[in-house]
């Protein structure tokens, strides 16, 4: 099922939440009342910190402590503040919502100086999933953007008990190594010039002395009609400073292309992965019109989701980084997933 919406909030369908009463909340939060409304200022007194498998992790932790549970994740030049227009709408909506900073971004750090800094996707996902354990959460709504995306449809397909539903911008983004392998057309190999930069030494030292400036610019390409201003730049640029950042960001395309090791205790649910498996959970996707970044056909993925699923245009410019640009269109679809 397909449906376009725009930029606008509409009312939830079967009304179980009215399109005025949506309006309302965003009002309270300083959003307005559009999808594309600017994104509250940050989560600064909300952050908390939790050891959880071989990491600290530091997360927004929103709205009521014994709520249903959201938990939203970031990806690829972004962070936490992908949600911060996000989170306040759900919370006043009544869920709790988490908001982690992956390995390698904002305070999450490892616990351990020995512990090798791996960028495979499995590792976000069972990050995730010791993060669930760490805060006692059983059964989460799941949502995600870019490399959160992925993981989130890795936590649904391969520990669908823990996941409620999911909202994913971009569709099914579950990898496999192996047909990464194979050439791409040469416009869609151009796409991914940055992934053949990060094979690169040159690439590695690049992106170590200018990670300010290359997210910036990845921003933009990627969302080339959101006027983003440098304060909300700047909110994320800080988590990108963590001193991980860089090998996992390196790590993570290197792995894609087989240019670089995972982890042998991830071979079993990478091996899972590779295979493509369907998920089952109510579902609905997410796709800007004006998305800049790589990405799939909505048609390509469909057939993946197998339980309940709608597909959904977000219209009037928005890009890549969906939830931050478009806060209102997203929280619209967490609430309505979590009715499938």
């Amino acid at each position: 099922m397909t449906e376009a919406h725009p930029n606008s909030v509409d009312p939830i369908r079967r009304g179980i939440i009215g399109a005025a009463t949506l309006t309302a909340a965003a009002s309270v939060i300083g959003l307005g009342g559009t999808a594309t409304a600017r994104a509250a200022p940050g989560f600064a007194s909300s952050l908390k910190q939790i050891s959880a498998g071989s990491l600290s992790v530091g997360y927004a932790d929103l709205g009521p402590p014994d709520a249903p549970a959201v938990l939203l994740l970031h990806g690829w030049p972004y962070d936490i503040q992908t949600y911060s227009g996000v989170a306040p709408l759900l919370a006043a909506r009544g869920y709790r919502v988490i908001v982690p900073y992956l390995r390698g971004y904002g305070t999450t750090r490892f616990l351990s100086a020995t512990t090798l800094r791996n960028g495979q996707q499995a590792v976000f996902a069972t990050d995730a999933v010791a993060l669930l354990d760490a805060l006692g959460l059983d059964r989460v709504i799941v949502g995600g953007c870019d490399w959160g995306a992925r993981t989130a449809d890795i936590l649904a397909a391969a520990w669908p008990a823990r996941c409620k539903a999911l909202v994913s911008v971009s569709g099914y983004l579950i990898g496999n190594r192996d047909a990464n392998r194979a050439p791409l057309p040469p416009k869609a190999e151009f796409e991914w010039w940055y992934q053949f930069y990060f094979a690169t030494e040159r690439g590695r030292a690049g992106y170590a002395a200018n990670t300010h400036d290359f997210a910036k610019l990845i921003w933009r390409l990627a969302s080339p009609r959101w006027a983003f201003d440098d304060a909300t730049f700047e909110r994320t640029a800080a988590a990108l400073a963590n001193p991980d950042h860089v090998d996992i960001t390196i790590h993570n395309y290197r792995w894609r292309l087989g240019l670089a090791d995972g982890e042998r205790q991830y071979d079993e649910l990478e091996a899972r992965l590779a295979k493509g498996p369907p998920i089952g959970v109510p579902t609905i996707t997410l796709e800007g019109d004006a998305n800049g970044a790589p990405h799939p056909d909505p048609a390509a993925y469909a057939g993946k989701y197998t339980g309940p699923y709608a597909h959904r245009l977000i219209t009037g410019g928005v890009g890549h980084n969906l939830p931050q640009e478009a806060p209102v269109a997203f929280a619209q679809a967490i609430f309505d997933v979590d009715h499938l």
